[in-house]
């Protein structure tokens, strides 16, 4: 048995090498790492027509060139990837070091240079980004012409384009001047909901990280923040309507959002393609609600002494000033941010609260309850839901609201965290909601490095289920909850881990190579590295020259 295994692993390195070969083309200055592949995309694209030789890009004298319809996001793109395109070339000068200079004009492969990327957006920009938004794309590098295409029927397209553009870009080995293969890249993604959720409740992230959290987003095509904004730890949001809410609730004054801080993020992301659905979660963890407004949380009795035990719970489904609170508060989010949907929350609600504290009790029993406190939560949720709904805004809910059979309106999109999650993500698109799924990507839970694996294993479709229920899963979000990161460690605990779903949420090929995407991700975590995204080596030792 020993020695068939080592016959595997000595067949698995022969496969590795041949297949090495096959994506090099090309001759190219050695990368970052032995292991890292050079000018391959990430995440991977639909479908990838390969051409015959490459092209050297010459910085000082290329140009991007709109030829069809533009708007400032486009503006602000062609900006944006002109100076990726010379971080590029810069770290290009420092690969070859004292290095001579290859001559790569010389290089029978050689088919000219590139001088121009034509860009053709063919309709109107949209303003900002939506689900459902049209991201396919083609990007073509000939090899009869010095001129590069990217045609998109949409701005979002053109923008995941111009990022797959400069995922091709390698070193030459001639100076800056970089080497592009000459091949069509035809793209799409498989699912139109691309997330990342991020945690600002339990530590707090100042906004510049929140920007270069987008910008890191936007190098993987993930295209929806999800911001876990507030929580029991801390309210940082700073409401105009109730300021008293952060003014006691965050854990600083100088430790909030602010009205033009929330709108420098949601403007920032618009321009990478990337929607922002704020996540208010009640009725539970809401402590930090209760800093300025105790009177809406339900107070916790002692069982055995029949007396208030000092502590908050959930909010009060019975007070009398909460919905027309949460009214007031609801329609200050829905305006505050553009995005159709709102994470309403609804996870571990400790029903132990509310069934020590009598006035609920009471309250219960006169409508007939029963004690069944997943009625209390139906009534609350359903009052918040005719909220929402009157506000013009759909719910998004986690999936207990689902799982305790709480009345949800049909547009309502149920995010599945917990459990198992074929059976979670069978139940809910059996029922006929339409589903996230997060399970199997928490990026809290640690496993050592190179553990980008274990959330490269995860299949949104690997669930028993008919077309029709697959067609409900809308997509995916890695989370990262901050009980233990901060802005000194968030951005390595995200990248590249993160970009492992995110390829999975973007690639169309359900079996993919473990060994190529290795090679691909140490060479995207380089290219991440030259950005200014600190992202953690995924795959052991290795080099990335920056």
């Amino acid at each position: 048995m020993l020695r068939f295994w080592t016959l595997l692993g000595i067949f698995a390195l022969f496969s590795d090498a041949i297949e090495a070969q096959l994506m090099e083309p090309f001759r190219i200055e050695p990368g970052p790492s032995v292991n890292a592949t050079r000018g391959e995309p990430w995440p991977q694209p639909y479908r990838i027509i390969e051409g015959y030789g490459f092209r050297l890009l010459r910085p000082s004298v290329f140009r991007m060139l709109v030829t069809g319809e533009t708007c400032d996001i486009l503006e602000d793109a062609v900006q944006r990837y002109t100076r990726i395109v010379m971080t590029e070339a810069r770290a290009a000068v420092r690969l070859l070091g004292s290095r001579r200079r290859r001559h790569a004009r010389r290089d029978p492969l050689f088919a000219g240079d590139i001088v121009a990327l034509e860009i053709r957006l063919i309709n109107p920009c949209e303003n900002l980004p939506h689900l459902g938004m049209n991201e396919s794309y083609i990007l073509d590098v000939p090899e009869d012409s010095d001129t590069g295409t990217l045609v998109s029927n949409s701005i979002w397209g053109i923008l995941r384009g111009l990022e797959t553009f400069t995922h091709i870009l390698t070193a030459s080995g001639d100076g800056p001047n970089l080497a592009v293969k000459c091949r069509t890249v035809i793209d799409e993604p498989l699912f139109p909901h691309r997330g990342l959720l991020l945690d600002t409740s339990r530590h707090y992230l100042p906004v510049l990280d929140i920007l270069l959290t987008l910008d890191g987003m936007s190098y993987n095509k993930m295209n929806v923040l999800h911001w876990h904004i507030v929580d029991d730890n801390s309210f940082p949001y700073q409401s105009i309507r109730f300021p008293e809410l952060s003014a006691k609730g965050a854990y600083h004054p100088s430790m909030v959002y602010t009205p033009d801080d929330v709108t420098k993020v949601i403007e920032y992301a618009r321009l990478r393609g990337i929607r922002v659905v704020p996540e208010f979660d009640t009725p539970g963890h809401t402590r930090s609600w209760g800093q300025s407004h105790p009177e809406l949380l339900t107070t916790c009795y002692d069982t055995s002494t029949g007396e208030p035990d000092g502590t908050l719970g959930p909010l009060d489904p019975t007070a009398a000033k909460l919905y027309p609170f949460l009214r007031e508060l609801f329609a200050e989010i829905v305006a505050a941010f553009p995005d159709r949907y709102i994470h309403l929350g609804g996870d571990e609600v400790p029903f132990d609260c509310w069934a020590s504290n009598p006035n609920i009790r009471d309250y219960m029993r006169r409508r007939g309850m029963n004690d069944t406190y997943q009625l209390l939560e139906e009534e609350y949720v359903e009052g918040l839901l005719n909220i929402t709904e009157t506000l013009g805004a759909s719910p998004v809910v986690w999936q207990e609201v689902f799982d305790n059979g709480v009345k949800l309106n049909p547009e309502t999109v149920v995010h599945v965290w917990t459990g198992n999650q074929m059976t979670k993500l069978a139940s809910v698109t059996k029922a006929g909601f339409h589903a996230l799924l997060s399970t199997c990507w928490y990026l809290d839970h640690i496993a050592g490095g190179g553990d980008w694996l274990k959330f490269y294993s995860c299949d949104p479709l690997a669930f028993p289920s008919t077309s029709e229920q697959r067609r409900l899963v809308l997509g995916g979000e890695a989370c990262m909850w901050g009980e233990s990161v901060d802005r000194t460690n968030v951005h390595p605990r995200i990248w590249p881990r993160a970009s492992a779903a995110a390829e999975r949420l973007w690639s169309h090929d359900r079996s993919p190579s473990i060994s190529y995407a290795a090679r691909r991700l140490e060479e995207h975590t380089c290219r991440m590295n030259r950005r200014g995204i600190p992202a953690q080596p995924p795959n052991g030792p290795g080099f990335c020259v920056l």
